[in-house]
């Protein structure tokens, strides 16, 4: 088997602490939570002390100081575990990444502290009931009234949207500009005029916290301004390369984990007087998914590699997120088959490895955006080379 390096001894005792974590603050507890449709806030505040989150920011802003590879620890042990309540992914690798990326100096001082700490949970607001992937169209509006804006409209499935105090929040201030019209506003949720919708009940992923939000009439100053006006969509643009490689990442994760207790099923399983690992089907589909994971891996870690180096464009990312995403369903769904009627209980794992797996060939971009860009990247290479 390919031995991964990108690792060293720090990053793997980082790891143990992680899954320590794991299984003394959220496995105990995560059936719980799925009926409450929300995890609580005093597990952000653990996962804080522990050390789990925004493992990147800077030490002048609260945070470690850590390389990507800390986070991605936290990203990896997460997917493995298979509990998708707290929404560690968005706060860290997106909201704080746009805070650390572009926010002001006062908003970075401000901010990144709490979210280190798990005082300030993030969540990213761009999605709306007519604007998914097309983000240049959204219609939330912000209009300027002297030294603030004032902000109407609505965004959906909002994942952290019932517990976040930070909002990443996508608008437009010149609705006739396009992409050039929209501007990101950082919004403390704790403002007049902000409101939460109702919390989402999903196909999967049911222990995260998932809403509608809406903006009436709310007044946030000109300095909540993340960026230059009008540069949102550019700033975005910049970001997609990473939001679709930690989905890469989740999804390699994902099929390790499910291959591996499917084994360990199947081998202990009798049918027919026999374990079901002894029947030739068995062996082959399972050798099948296993190559695809191991070559999903290689690829990812690749990415990882790349975006260190400030490389990973978004073709790659692309790539990645589409590749991964399909192999990752393919994985749950065939071995979900392997465990039979089990395999549609709730109790068991690939369940709801099942359920949550849907999502990745939507979130961070859909199957069919990826195409599009990987579409269009060979033929604009191929105008380049022969002009």
């Amino acid at each position: 088997m390919i031995a991964r390096t990108l690792f060293n001894e720090e990053h793997e005792m980082f790891r143990q602490t992680v899954r320590k974590f794991i299984e003394r603050e959220i496995a105990p507890y995560h059936y719980q939570w799925e009926q409450d449709g929300i995890v609580p806030r005093e597990l952000w505040l653990k996962a804080g002390e522990a050390g789990l989150l925004c493992c990147t920011i800077p030490e002048e802003y609260g945070g470690l100081g850590l390389d990507y590879l800390f986070d991605v620890v936290v990203f990896e042990e997460m997917a493995k575990s298979g509990f998708t309540g707290p929404g560690f992914l968005i706060h860290c690798d997106l909201v704080a990444t746009y805070v650390k990326s572009f926010g002001s100096e006062e908003q970075k001082r401000f901010w990144l502290p709490k979210m280190v700490k798990g005082e300030a949970i993030g969540a990213l607001g761009m999605t709306e009931p007519h604007a998914g992937s097309d983000l240049k169209n959204i219609r939330t509006r912000a209009v300027r009234d002297g030294d603030d804006f004032v902000i109407n409209g609505q965004k959906v499935f909002i994942s952290n949207g019932q517990m976040c105090d930070v909002l990443v929040l996508a608008t437009k201030t010149n609705s006739d500009a396009g992409a050039k019209g929209v501007t990101l506003f950082l919004v403390d949720t704790g403002l007049p005029g902000f409101k939460r919708g109702k919390n989402l009940d999903k196909l999967g992923m049911k222990a995260q916290d998932t809403s509608e939000l809406f903006f009436d009439d709310l007044l946030v100053p000109a300095s909540s301004m993340l960026g230059e006006e009008g540069q949102g969509f550019a700033l975005m643009m910049t970001k997609l390369a990473q939001e679709r490689l930690a989905q890469a990442i989740r999804s390699a994760a994902v099929a390790e984990e499910v291959i591996g207790y499917t084994v360990e099923y199947t081998a202990d399983r009798k049918a027919f007087g026999k374990s079901i690992a002894d029947f030739q089907n068995t062996q082959f589909k399972l050798a099948e998914l296993k190559t695809e994971a191991v070559l999903g891996r290689v690829f990812t870690d690749r990415c990882i590699e790349l975006f260190m180096k400030g490389e990973l464009d978004a073709v790659d990312a692309a790539m990645a997120k589409m590749w991964l995403s399909n192999m990752h369903c393919k994985v749950v769904d065939e071995c979900l088959q392997l465990f039979g009627g089990w395999g549609y209980m709730w109790e068991y794992p690939i369940s709801r490895a099942y359920a949550d797996a849907r999502i990745v060939k939507i979130a961070g971009g859909s199957i069919e955006i990826m195409k599009v860009i990987i579409g269009r990247s060979l033929f604009d290479q191929f105008r380049r080379n022969n002009l």
